[in-house]
């Protein structure tokens, strides 16, 4: 949405089909802000795939914190692991 409101102001043409010239201060800024706007539709898949992968670890972490607590409640001590031979 940046993207969009840099090209408003300076009077550009930003769209997902094409790069458009874009003089801003005697540059041409026209493929940063194709780039900018066409990473816009990325967001699109990568935000809900963020969520998700929050939801999941998130409900890792409270089953995993569930277990913990019901362990030391228990007084169990945390498993040994056998010593590792010697050669």
């Amino acid at each position: 949405m940046l993207c969009g409101a840099i090209a408003n102001a300076y009077g550009c043409k930003v769209d997902e089909g094409s790069t458009h010239p874009c003089m801003i201060n005697g540059n041409n800024y026209g493929q940063l802000l194709y780039t900018l706007g066409v990473l816009g539709w990325l967001m699109l898949v990568t935000l809900p795939v963020g969520l998700f992968a929050f939801v999941f670890w998130l409900l890792i972490l409270i089953l995993h914190r569930e277990r913990w607590r019901k362990r030391v409640s228990a007084e169990i001590p945390p498993p040994v692991l056998p010593p590792a031979p010697t050669a």
